[in-house]
Order: structure tokens, then C-alpha cells, then sequence
């Protein structure tokens, strides 16, 4: 039995020798080059050597942060004394009830809630008449998450679903990290669970009769692919759909006026709905419209129409309507034309408005329209940089929206907007404890100019005084994929950087969806090199307007943002002091030819097929894995998950192991395993502050900062 690779290359000195393993070269051939990997071995998650290894340089890291344990420890204290730890959530009604979650002093998790609502009074204000709660009703507990955590290392709660007349609750739980969510039933009135669950579930609908509940699961690929019917006095459950293009994942809801379930089939790229009447949940789905290559749609209802947000006639979708008994397209009368400078990210109908989730030079908007007149009006927002959530809206009969608005230096902000009245009504802030002033820090937004001449947008934060010399140390943070578009949102954590004089930046770099779905189309498939250049780009305007230098500079992204990391610093390894790492898709070739993992094929439409040559030509010009050269790195902390199902874990094990024997500097390099979590890291909220002052004393000890 041969040695290990990685312990050739770099013993871990003063620790443990790793454990021998059978190092497997895998030789292959794809398009006329020949690759070998070293380090496939690791894929072999049963081998006792594999987690041997991950335990090892566990232990190289703890030994190489050991000197900032003291710090850690006053990064957490400060952290944590800034967070109201017993806390309630806002109240959001549904039904005859309100809903809400509260937190306690030293518990790991939430407590759902909810209570009665009073009866509405005659005469009284909109929000008083759609109900409140009864000063003496009592609480009712419907999840003690702390109570199905205990004794667990990871527990997550996944969807959560209420049957109309209160009674039932469906949800899933996931207790490993690995996505593999279980479903269960529990009368909530008699406080029991019903003998019945279901591995593997995804997605959960009522139907009407508070009897039918709607259900997906996923296949060996966790891939969401068929759609049950449970019926709560019948032991058999009905097959009700299954999708067999491996490009496609199959989901299922309500619609807000609670009339239809909806069930639909999506891709990266083209989506189909298919409906039923929530009173009749034995009766056939019935298709909006059938899929068709690079259409996507969704659906919500208003009376007699579906109201359908597509696009069909543009990247940005437009709004259209059809009637409910014949929802075909060529049914479909537009309501909102298509927009070339707003992209419609989606809409919420009430019965009496609707409102459009717009976002127009990479900012949120929301337009509020009355059915009736058709008359319209914005909402609008005070900052240069903020986001904004809709949450809570569960109601259909009300003239209230309900939400979240956070930036850079405001804390979570719920507010109710009265969209006959046009008055917003705040009902709570986020409480920042320990003095916050929002007034001490600048909140901006500038532009840096891409090799292409393209504008990408960044919002940074920093403490006010903060002189422009050239010399601040500065945390850089972007995603840049799947059209995701990057929040701009608060954390108070961020304070222990901010008052300790870092700029804050976050890079919303093609690929993502800050600009609208062009935005997206232009860093993804063939087009992918400009994530990487735009975050380069971004890095570099951030040093030539003086806030930094490439010596103080710290950047950080996780999964899809790790691949972003690995791309840039084998590009520009000299533009950047330390990099965090976390969950980082860094061996792209490799997984994206393998579709038996999870989520690879459906990934193809946002990477491309190696097996094509063209994607391929594209992949291997920014693989982090397979561009890894021998040149001076930075400092490198890199996190995984050793049940992470959306980045294996070896990936990013495979990538430091090979690391090691190519960089020609001695910066640090550390890998660090949680070995019982998932792509998230720690599931409970204190733990999860630990790995936050965790990295941090990281960025802080690259840069010398210590106090």
C-alpha cells in the first residue's frame, strides 16, 4: 500500500501523520488530454482513511490557529452581545390564526408559534379588521426545534406547510446535512404525530379538505422527480406524476387565494405548470401551458384568470393573463409589456392589488396596482444600496403587503404597507444591542469598469472618517451565478471588521441577476470568464479609488463563489492578501461529468457538458482545480462539510491536497471539515456564531490585527 500524496508533499509537522491510503491515480481522456488525479481516493467517503485525512488537517488547522483562540473567543463574546437572544419574531396571520417564532437565551433554535386570532371588529382599520390576536388566547407550540434537535449534531428544518382548517402540520427535517429530509404529520390539536412519513421529501401542498396533502420526493440524485397524494385516512398514497427528463425537478404549491394547488416541472432554463381545483384534489392536473426549450413561466390566480409572469418575448419576462378554464398561451392577453431595463423577479396578487417585484439598475422596486382602476403607484426607498423581501404575505383578502428592508447599515426592518392608503407602517427593527449607530457608517455604491468596458455594480460600507490612503484593510464578497442576484443586506457580525476599520464590499458581478436575466446570460455557459474578470475588475477599482491594497485585501465566497475564489486566485494571485473559501465548487470538470452526483445534469445548463468540446474549451480555462500551477498563492482558509450533498466534500479536499504540492510559497493553507454538517455549516444559530469568529480571527491574523 503506497503512501499518501498529500503527506509527501506537506507532512504535517508536530501532528499525527495521516493515515496511509491507496493512492488511485484515475487516468481519463476527454477531448485529446489526458488527465490524472491523484487524488480520487477521497471520493471514498466509507474508507476509514478518508475521514482519517479530514481529522488530520483538522488538526493542522486548530494547531495553526491555535495563537488566535483568544481572539476567536473575544469575536464571539462581541458578536453575540450585539443579538437580542430571546426575541420574537413578527406575527403573521394565516387563517384563523397568528404565526410567529421567538428564540430563547441559550437555545440553538427557534420555537413555532401561534395563537388565535380575535374576531374583527366592525368599523376598525384595515389591519384590525383582517384580525388580531386575542389578548387571552393562549400559545399554542407547533415545533420546538430545540426539542427534535437534542442530542443531534445538525438538525434543519425544511418545508412546513398548514392545512386550511389549522389542524395538520406537514414538514420535513433533515438531520445529517445531507438533504435527506423526512416528512411527517402532527395533529396539532391533539399535539401528536400521525404514524405516517416519507424519506426523501421535498416540496409540500394542502388541498382544500385539510385531508389531501401533496407531496414530491427525490430520486438517487436527489433530484425532486415524483409527486404523491396522501390522503390522511387511506394507507395508500397515489402516484401522481413522475418527471423523467433528468434536467427537470418537480415541485408543487398553493396559490395565495388558495383555490388551485399547482404543480410544475422546472430546469435552469424552462419550466411547465399544470393545475387542479385545491376542492377537488382527486381530480386530473390540468396543463397551463406545455414546456418549450428556454421558456420559463409561473403562475398565480386572481377570479377567473391566472395571472403568468413569462418570457416569452423577452429576457426580462412580461406579465400576462389567461382564463382559467382555457390557460393556453395562445390564450394570453399581456398586462405588463416586457421591460428591456427591468427585470419583473416576480408577483404577488391580492384580491384587490397586485404588486410587481421589479428590480431596475440593480435595485428592488415594487410596483403596487389596483385591480380595479388599474391605476399604479412605486414604493420607493431612501438608500443607495439596500434589499427588500416580501414575507408573511399569506393572506389574500387584504389591502396589506407585508415587508423586510435592510441595507448595509440598517438592520432588518418589517414593515406593513396599506396599499389603498399608501402608508407604510414599521413593526419592528432588528434591535443591534450594545449602541449601534447607523449614523457612524457610509453606505455607497460605485461602478467598476470591466475589461469590456461593462459597468459592475458594488455596494460597500465603512466606518465614517475613514481616510482614503490606500491603506485599510478590506473584505471583498461576491456569487455571480445562476442568475442569483447578491443581497444587499445587514449583519451586525460584520461590525467586529467594520469597527476595527475594514471597507465592506460586495461585487454583483455578471452571472448573477442584479441586472436582470442578461445579466446572468453573461457570465454563464460560454460566457462564464466574465464572473472571473468582473470580479477582478471589482477588486482592482476598490485599490485604485485608495480604500485598499492588494496587500490588505481578504476576499471570500462559498460553494459557487468558491469556484469564483479558486478562478481569480489562480489568475491574480497577486491581487489578494488572504482568501475564505467556503463549500467551493472547485473541480468542475470532474463533477460536471459525473451526472450520477447530485445536481450535476440539471447543472448543465449553467456550466455546460464537459462532454461537449466547446464547454469543455470553457471549463478548463478557469477549473480551479485543473489550473492549479506552481506560483505563489495567498493565504487560503478553506471550509467544507462532510455532508455537504451540494458540494462533496472532496472536492474541496482534493483541491487543497493538490494545492500543497504545487504552490511555491509559504503561506498558510488550511482546510477546515465540519464532519457532522452540510453545505450551510453549523445548523444552530451559536455554534454558527463560533464559525463566524472563527474566520474572521483568520482575516484578522493575515493582516496583523490582533487587538
Amino acid at each position: 500500500m503506497e503512501t499518501n500524496p498529500v503527506t509527501e508533499a506537506e507532512p504535517l509537522t508536530g501532528l499525527p501523520a495521516v493515515p496511509a491510503a491507496r493512492k488511485s491515480p484515475i487516468r481519463s481522456e476527454l477531448h485529446g488530454e489526458e488527465r490524472i488525479d491523484d487524488y480520487f481516493w477521497l471520493r471514498e467517503k466509507v474508507n476509514p482513511d478518508v475521514a482519517a485525512y479530514l481529522h488530520a488537517e483538522n488538526a493542522y488547522t486548530d494547531a495553526v490557529m491555535k495563537p488566535t483562540e483568544p481572539l476567536q473567543e473575544a469575536l464571539y463574546k462581541e458578536m453575540l452581545a450585539r443579538i437580542q437572544e430571546t426575541d420574537l419574531s413578527v406575527p403573521y396571520k394565516e387563517g384563523p390564526y397568528w404565526y410567529y417564532a421567538r428564540t430563547e437565551e441559550g437555545k440553538q433554535y427557534p420555537i413555532l408559534c401561534r395563537r388565535k386570532a380575535a374576531r374583527a371588529r366592525s368599523g376598525s382599520d384595515p389591519r384590525l379588521a383582517a384580525g388580531e390576536p386575542a389578548p387571552d388566547a393562549p400559545e399554542e407550540i407547533l415545533l420546538d426545534e430545540n426539542v427534535l434537535a437534542a442530542g443531534l449534531s445538525f438538525f434543519s428544518l425544511g418545508a412546513l406547510v398548514i392545512s386550511d382548517d389549522g389542524r395538520y402540520l406537514a414538514y420535513t427535517t433533515d438531520i445529517t446535512g445531507f438533504r435527506d429530509y423526512t416528512l411527517y404529520l402532527k395533529d396539532l390539536h391533539e399535539g401528536v404525530l400521525l404514524p405516517f412519513t416519507v424519506e426523501n421529501a421535498g416540496s409540500l401542498a394542502w388541498a382544500a379538505d385539510s385531508e389531501t396533502l401533496f407531496y414530491t420526493i427525490d430520486d438517487s440524485a436527489k433530484r425532486p422527480y415524483r409527486v404523491y397524494r396522501h390522503h390522511l385516512r387511506h394507507a395508500a398514497d397515489a402516484l401522481v406524476y413522475e418527471e423523467r427528463d433528468e434536467l427537470f425537478r418537480a415541485f408543487v404549491g398553493r396559490t395565495r387565494s388558495r383555490e388551485f394547488v399547482l404543480m410544475g416541472s422546472g430546469s435552469h432554463t424552462t419550466t411547465e405548470w399544470q393545475y387542479l381545483h385545491a376542492s377537488q384534489p382527486t381530480e386530473a392536473f390540468r396543463m397551463v401551458a406545455p414546456r418549450q426549450h428556454e421558456h420559463e413561466y409561473d403562475v398565480d390566480h386572481h377570479g377567473d384568470s391566472f395571472y403568468i409572469r413569462t418570457n416569452d418575448r423577452g429576457r426580462n419576462f412580461r406579465l400576462v393573463k389567461a382564463p382559467v378554464a382555457a390557460p393556453g398561451r395562445d390564450a394570453w392577453i399581456e398586462v405588463v409589456p416586457h421591460r428591456p431595463d427591468t427585470m419583473l423577479e416576480g408577483i404577488e396578487i391580492f384580491r384587490d392589488h397586485y404588486v410587481l417585484l421589479d428590480r431596475r439598475q440593480g435595485l428592488e422596486e415594487l410596483q403596487v396596482t389596483e385591480f380595479a382602476t388599474g391605476a399604479s403607484h412605486l414604493v420607493t426607498f431612501p438608500e443607495p444600496a439596500y434589499s427588500v423581501f416580501t414575507v408573511g404575505n399569506r393572506e389574500f383578502d387584504t389591502t396589506l403587503l407585508r415587508f423586510s428592508y435592510q441595507s448595509l447599515v440598517t438592520s432588518s426592518s418589517t414593515y406593513d404597507y396599506d396599499m389603498a392608503s399608501r402608508r407604510r407602517a414599521l413593526l419592528k427593527q432588528q434591535p443591534v444591542l450594545g449602541g449601534y449607530d447607523p449614523a457612524l457608517y457610509a453606505s455607497e455604491r460605485l461602478m467598476a469598469p470591466a475589461p469590456d468596458g461593462t459597468p459592475v455594480p458594488m455596494s460597500i460600507v465603512y466606518r465614517r472618517g475613514l481616510a482614503r490612503d490606500g491603506r485599510n484593510p478590506a473584505y471583498l464578497y461576491a456569487y455571480g451565478s445562476y442568475g442569483y442576484p447578491l443581497p444587499v443586506t445587514f449583519s451586525s457580525n460584520r461590525l467586529s471588521l467594520l469597527d476595527r476599520g475594514f471597507v465592506l464590499a460586495l461585487a454583483h458581478i455578471r452571472g448573477g441577476g442584479e441586472m436582470g436575466k442578461p445579466w446572468h446570460d453573461d457570465g454563464r455557459m460560454r460566457k462564464k470568464m466574465n464572473t472571473f474578470t468582473d470580479f477582478v475588475a471589482a477588486a482592482e477599482h476598490l485599490i485604485a479609488e485608495r480604500f485598499t491594497a492588494s496587500d490588505r485585501l481578504v476576499i471570500e465566497g462559498g460553494s459557487a463563489g468558491g469556484l469564483l475564489m479558486g478562478a481569480v486566485v489562480n489568475m491574480r494571485p497577486d491581487l489578494f492578501k488572504a482568501v475564505v473559501s467556503k463549500v467551493p465548487f472547485v473541480d468542475v470538470i470532474n463533477t460536471m461529468s459525473d451526472a450520477s452526483l447530485p445536481l450535476t445534469a440539471g447543472e448543465w445548463e449553467e456550466w455546460g457538458n464537459p462532454a461537449d468540446p466547446e464547454d469543455y474549451a470553457t471549463i478548463r480555462r478557469y477549473d480551479p482545480y485543473m489550473n492549479l500551477a506552481p506560483q505563489r498563492y495567498p493565504a487560503m482558509l478553506v471550509k467544507t462539510a462532510f455532508n455537504d450533498s451540494q458540494v462533496m466534500y472532496w472536492e474541496p479536499a482534493k483541491y487543497v491536497a493538490r494545492l500543497r504540492t504545487l504552490k511555491t510559497d509559504d503561506n498558510v493553507l488550511i482546510l477546515k471539515t465540519n464532519m457532522a454538517a452540510g453545505h450551510g455549516g453549523a445548523s444552530g444559530r451559536y455554534d454558527f456564531l463560533r464559525e463566524v469568529a472563527f474566520d474572521y480571527a483568520f482575516i484578522l491574523s493575515q493582516l496583523g490585527i490582533t487587538g
